[in-house]
């Protein structure tokens, strides 16, 4: 058992973060472009523990390149809606480099008119990149939107980091 705490944390595409449980689980993740501080009010930035430390070299690895679906990683997920944890444990299926629309996830929890309902619980997502929403595409391959900063420029950008570079453009990853 460890204190849950943050951790901020460098990477090719600017500073992330993360917060954990007691039990190291990851209970949120943050991507460059917002304050670390304000992410998670009453828990202290602290030295993570090894198994947090870990994924923070993934997600360093992931972001500069590296192919990893981070999706063996322990998530707290108290608090999360039922339907948003279906979601995102469809979209943690996802393998790198490929994608899914909001649809598509909709029919493979058996709720084929839910793609809207879809799109909301990932705008919701508190675990960026290790629950990868950006692999969830609109009907037709469109973006569709993505909460986190830079919007679905970013989204492009992870994809193209995944190998999908017909998706991207030609800007860096997060705007400074």
């Amino acid at each position: 058992m460890s204190l849950p705490g943050f951790a901020a944390f460098d990477t090719a595409a600017g500073r992330c973060a993360v917060a954990w449980s007691a039990e190291s689980a990851l209970t949120g993740v943050r991507l460059p472009g917002r304050d670390d501080a304000r992410a998670w009010p009453g828990i202290e930035e602290r030295e993570p523990p090894p198994a947090v430390a870990a994924v923070i070299g993934r997600i360093r690895a992931l972001l500069d390149g590296a192919a990893d679906d981070l999706a063996d990683v322990e998530l707290d997920e108290a608090g999360v809606p039922d339907f948003h944890r279906r979601v995102y444990a469809v979209a943690r299926s996802i393998g790198p480099g490929r994608t899914l629309t909001y649809g598509e996830v909709a029919r493979a929890l058996g709720e084929p008119g839910a793609a809207q309902a879809v799109g909301q619980a990932l705008g919701r997502n508190p675990f960026p990149i290790v629950v990868p929403c950006h692999r969830v595409l609109a009907a037709g391959g469109a973006s569709g939107g993505f909460s986190a900063p830079g919007g679905t420029a970013t989204k492009l950008r992870l994809l193209a980091l995944e190998g999908r570079p017909e998706l991207a453009g030609t800007l860096p990853l997060f705007d400074a």
